[in-house]
C-alpha cells in the first residue's frame, strides 16, 4: 500500500512559513489562523507534508482498505489563496457557508484570498463541528 503524502513533519511552522510565504498580509493571516485554530482546537500547529499546518490528528479508514492520519482542522498557505481543511459535510456546516462570505469550495477544503474576506465566527464554528464530527466518526486525539 502506498505511503500518506500529507503526514506529519518536525519541520518548524514559524521557519516554514517565514520562507515559504513571500505576501506581508498573508504571512500576518498566517500566524492569526495559526492562534485562532490553535485555540479553537486546543493542539499545537504542526506541519503535514511539506505546505499543510495542522491541529491535531485522526486515524481515517475507507471502505477500500486505505487508511491513514490526518490533522483534525488545517490551513495551507498557497500562492494564490489559503486552501482551509475545516470542513466536514453534514448539514449544519452545509448551512454555515451560507454566510462565510467571499469563498471557493473545493472537493477537500475551502479557498480564500485573506482573513477579512470572511466571517471569523463562521469560522470558528466549520472548526469546531468538523472536530466534533471527526471525533464521533473516527479515532482521534480530541478523545484525550
Amino acid at each position: 500500500m502506498a505511503k500518506n503524502k500529507t503526514a506529519e513533519t518536525t519541520v518548524s511552522v514559524v521557519d516554514f512559513i517565514n520562507s515559504y510565504v513571500d505576501n506581508e498580509q498573508k504571512k500576518a493571516d498566517s500566524f492569526q489562523l495559526i492562534e485562532l485554530m490553535k485555540e479553537w482546537s486546543g493542539f499545537e500547529p504542526k506541519m503535514w507534508g511539506p505546505t499543510i499546518i495542522g491541529f491535531g490528528s485522526y486515524h481515517y479508514k475507507y471502505e477500500s482498505g486505505h487508511q491513514g492520519d490526518a490533522p483534525l482542522i488545517g490551513f495551507s498557505p498557497r500562492k494564490a489563496e489559503f486552501s482551509l481543511y475545516v470542513f466536514s459535510a453534514n448539514e449544519e456546516n452545509r448551512h454555515l457557508l451560507n454566510n462565510f462570505n467571499k469563498y471557493k469550495m473545493g472537493k477537500a477544503c475551502i479557498y480564500i484570498k485573506k482573513l477579512t474576506d470572511i466571517n471569523i465566527d463562521v469560522l470558528e464554528k466549520l472548526c469546531k463541528t468538523t472536530i466534533a464530527y471527526l471525533h464521533e466518526h473516527n479515532e482521534c486525539a480530541c478523545r484525550e
